[in-house]
């Protein structure tokens, strides 16, 4: 995720209460795939979660996106109302 879109999520995330939980939980989920990948081998078990981690995360980070993408417009939408 690019840094401008991590500033403007730490930004938000005091008024958004769907996007601090699923914040949160992208960020639980990073710490324990990254626990996963640092074993050598993964047992078949580790190996299934390690895949519905990665779309869990996948699909909340579109949901996040979507997000900024619904903020950015409405203050650029906000923006042209205020200009003469």
């Amino acid at each position: 995720m690019e840094q401008r879109d991590v500033a403007l999520i730490e930004r938000l995330l005091p008024r958004h209460a769907e996007l601090r939980r699923l914040w949160e939980e992208h960020q639980r989920l990073d710490r324990e795939l990254e626990a996963l990948l640092t074993q050598r081998f993964l047992t078949p078990q580790e190996e299934a979660r390690s895949q519905e981690i990665r779309k869990t995360k996948l699909a909340g980070r579109d949901r996040i996106e979507a997000i900024l993408r619904e903020h950015r417009a409405s203050s650029a939408a906000a923006g042209a109302r205020s200009e003469p």
